[in-house]
């Protein structure tokens, strides 16, 4: 499989959505790229704004009612009561429980349908618990017509103040460590030369092993350092948003930011962490991060980080 030389799909990532955002007036190109990009004016989206969560880690065998699938219906009921609906909704890695088995993803796609259903910009990464063969099976429409690297999930979202790149860092499944390698890194690189029109926030499940707590770095990004080699000199690259450690942190690198947002599923210890989601608000010179909380009086809750771009 090689590098495609038009390789990004926008803001559509399926069949279902593809059709939904042509029938609302979003702009087809004859490359096959898809922009409802379009749509930044439009007065029913919020060009700013993107919901951000990971590690829904949603079991075939989760009563409904259970703490996991429910929280992950409370974002989901929150994004469906906004005004304005966000420019997209990213869902970055461990999807399913353990190993992604149907059932897991026939239950996830069960709690994401009404995101769909409402035409909202819905995309998901792969973590080290999902099996890529098996969601593309599941979630069919989620399997781009033309994927860039057919075996990677993979994709570019644009909004109006940035360029989200979602990368697919799952080695193997149940293998906790994860790896990009070399044609994704290639990928990557000349995609980011493709669009350096606006800021770049890198989207991967797995955290980097550097900038951030050591203790967390073996399982980690096995190919980090060739990241931030690739990442670094492109100065339009301002971000890298992880999951996998089930917690909250901020870090920096070579100044690109690192940040590591609250899984909706489950942590370690919740003395120390909680459950929960992201809503970022992007600007053209950095991106306002709140943390909600499932338990609605815990004390992150509407807390509000400012990330100020590298110049």
């Amino acid at each position: 499989s090689g590098v495609h030389e038009m390789p990004v799909t926008l803001v559509t990532p399926s069949r279902r959505q593809f059709l939904r955002t042509v029938a609302g007036g979003a702009m087809v190109f004859a490359s096959g790229v898809t922009a409802s990009a379009g749509s930044f004016l439009r007065d029913d989206i919020d060009a700013d704004l993107v919901y951000l969560l990971n590690d829904t880690h949603i079991g075939e065998k989760h009563p409904p009612d259970s703490a996991v699938p429910s929280h992950l219906r409370q974002a989901v009921d929150e994004i469906l009561k906004l005004e304005r609906r966000p420019a997209a909704v990213i869902i970055n890695g461990d999807l399913a429980l353990k190993d992604g088995q149907p059932g897991d993803y026939r239950h996830l796609g069960q709690l994401i349908n009404p995101l769909q259903e409402a035409g909202i910009a819905l995309h998901l990464t792969l973590g080290n618990h999902d099996n890529r063969d098996v969601f593309y099976q599941v979630l069919a429409d989620q399997r781009p017509e033309s994927p860039p690297i057919a075996s990677r999930h993979i994709t570019v979202v644009q909004t109006r103040h940035a360029n989200f790149f979602l990368l697919d860092s799952l080695h193997e499944t149940m293998v906790t460590p994860g790896t990009l390698g070399t044609e994704q890194l290639a990928w990557l690189a000349k995609s980011l030369d493709a669009h350096p029109d606006r800021p770049a926030i890198i989207v991967t499940h797995h955290n980097p092993r550097l900038g951030g707590d050591p203790n967390h770095f073996p399982g980690g990004l096995t190919d980090s350092e060739d990241l931030w080699q690739l990442l670094a000199p492109r100065a339009h690259v301002k971000a890298y948003l992880h999951g996998h450690i089930h917690d909250r942190s901020q870090a920096t690198h070579q100044g690109i930011h690192i940040l590591n947002t609250p899984a909706t599923s489950y942590v370690a210890n919740r003395e120390t962490s909680t459950t929960g989601w992201t809503i970022a608000r992007l600007s053209a010179t950095g991106v306002s991060l709140t943390t909600r909380t499932t338990e609605t009086d815990h004390p992150w809750n509407g807390q509000v980080q400012e990330v100020a771009w590298r110049a």
